[in-house]
């Protein structure tokens, strides 16, 4: 009788996802045992100390020059360069999130409390709060590790599952706006859920046409030939489906503006940093890993996508009246953006190297912004709450100058005005793409150059509600009931702060992030 092999497990290599899910595990202990007056201390310290130890261990693999060289986890895993860059931004972009959700006021006392009712008022009096957010957080961190680093279509669909059963939950606890929130949390479960239904069945139907799950055993299928067989062209197109929502990417970006407004505000910034910056990783490791030998299908599907996502992303967010729904949509702009560094996979492997280091850039300087605009969004309120409506940041510049200053900041870093990492991202991103265009042999040059086109267009469009936002905090008189601002605890403050160097710093010297990611972006492996 044959015996089963044992699998080989690098754990030295995933050491910094087994810290963020075994933090998780241990945070549910402390539910379960810990009495309610000692759980929120304990889980503040485990939740930041696990993302730290981490980033720590993600460093110490960079420093030592460890970078594995083929799959891990018997084969389900890529922890190569671009996957320990993704790590240290999504790690990064955690802990700071974590700053914010440790501010009193943002989650509510009792979720199954009906909102309005005699219980909810009963919960909020007598002091409670949900703790259990902490492990969720530290849940869904650890999808968002798990899903760019995934080597197999399986293991990524688990992940995206990790990553995003705790984040409906997330967003269904705001303290105020019960309703608002609720309905967000409904939403982004029933889309969510559907998307993942067609991620899913999309693996399936790949399955079928190659034979396995693994993404260069799909490269290795399509370069045999059959790269018109129907099983592989319905799971493309299901396998994008699942993949674009979670990016935001249009026409599948729909959920993006409620889900955002309702869910607590920390929580939005952690969706709109964290879990953007996962599910780009994992579209690379789909379209470049695993079906880089059938680009010449779905690149012209892909340029259709990205230019309708920078143009419905620019134009809708315009028309916003609500400062959250406004991000909410640049966020779906800078999506666009994105894809359009996803084109330029066509030539050498230096040029994909390049095009590949532009993107994280992009990544870690949009997340880092991004983070910093929704913490200064915590510290507007109106009695009800956050000030969401633009009309109550009228005068906001002369009520509190360097609150309002630095989101000016962050707003021009969206916009990519020069001097701001913002502008580099977006260099580098049409450089790319343009630089891709270039390649001979590839039919989309002439394309190429004329999505980067539409981007600029896009570009210039959005710089208009970005202004409009600075002209409306700077040069209008604030109301006499206006939106009072928050004492910004230490955390909040540091948040604002790092925020702000980050994005005043690479715009004054982007290579000190460049070199990073030149260095991460030439050890992808599809092997």
């Amino acid at each position: 009788m044959n015996s089963i092999p044992a699998p080989t497990i690098e754990y030295g290599t995933l050491a910094p996802l087994l810290v963020v899910f075994g933090a998780a595990i241990i945070g549910v202990l402390v539910e379960a045992f810990v009495p309610r007056y000692m759980r929120k201390p304990i889980h503040v310290a485990l939740t930041l100390l696990s993302l730290a130890g981490a980033f720590a261990l993600v460093l110490l693999q960079v420093v030592r020059g460890q970078v594995s060289t083929t799959a891990s986890a018997v084969g389900a895993l890529a922890v190569d360069g671009p996957s320990l860059f993704i790590w240290g931004v999504i790690l990064v972009l955690s802990f700071v999130c974590v700053l914010l959700i440790n501010d009193e006021g943002h989650f509510v006392a009792s979720a199954a409390a009906v909102p309005g009712s005699a219980d909810e008022e009963e919960a909020e009096s007598a002091g409670g709060g949900h703790t259990e957010v902490y492990p969720l957080v530290l849940f869904a961190v650890g999808g968002m590790l798990l899903f760019p680093a995934s080597h197999d279509l399986l293991m990524m669909f688990v992940a995206l599952e990790v990553m995003s059963l705790p984040l409906y939950l997330l967003c269904g606890l705001a303290r105020r706006r019960r309703l608002l929130s609720q309905e967000a949390s409904m939403k982004y479960f029933l889309l969510g859920a559907f998307s993942s239904a067609f991620f899913l069945y999309g693996a399936a139907m790949i399955y079928g046409f190659a034979g396995t799950v693994s993404l260069p055993g799909i490269n290795q299928a399509l370069a045999a030939g059959g790269a018109l067989d129907p099983l592989l062209m319905i799971g493309l197109a299901m396998l994008g489906v699942g993949l674009m929502f979670k990016i935001g990417a249009a026409p599948f970006q729909a959920w993006k503006p409620d889900v955002y407004q309702g869910a607590p505000t920390p929580i939005t910034a952690l969706m709109a940093s964290g879990t953007l910056v996962a599910a780009v990783g994992a579209v690379l490791r789909v379209f470049w890993v695993g079906l880089g030998n059938l680009d010449w299908n779905w690149r012209p599907v892909i340029w259709g996508i990205a230019a309708l996502t920078m143009i419905v992303g620019s134009i809708l967010a315009i028309t916003q009246t609500d400062i959250k729904r406004m991000l909410a949509y640049s966020s779906i702009a800078h999506a666009g953006f994105l894809l359009v560094g996803v084109m330029a996979t066509f030539g050498t492997a230096a040029q994909n190297a390049a095009s590949l280091k532009a993107i994280l850039f992009y990544l870690a300087v949009y997340g880092i912004t991004t983070v910093g605009a929704f913490a200064v969004v915590t510290l507007v309120r109106d009695p009800g709450g956050e000030a969401g409506h633009l009309s109550r940041w009228a005068g906001l510049g002369k009520r509190a100058p360097m609150l309002a200053g630095a989101f000016a900041f962050f707003l021009l870093a969206f916009a990519g005005i020069p001097l701001t990492s913002g502008f580099f991202g977006k260099y580098a991103v049409f450089a790319a793409a343009l630089e891709s265009g270039t390649q001979p042999g590839d039919s989309m040059g002439g394309w190429m150059a004329a999505l980067v086109v539409v981007g600029v267009v896009a570009s210039a469009i959005a710089a208009f509600f970005y202004v409009r936002v600075i002209v409306l905090m700077f040069f209008s008189e604030p109301s006499a009931d206006g939106p009072a601002i928050a004492v910004p605890s230490m955390g909040t403050v540091a948040v604002i702060a790092v925020s702000l160097l980050v994005t005043v710093g690479v715009g004054l010297y982007p290579e000190s992030v460049l070199g990073v990611a030149d260095d991460a972006a030439r050890s992808l492996f599809i092997r």
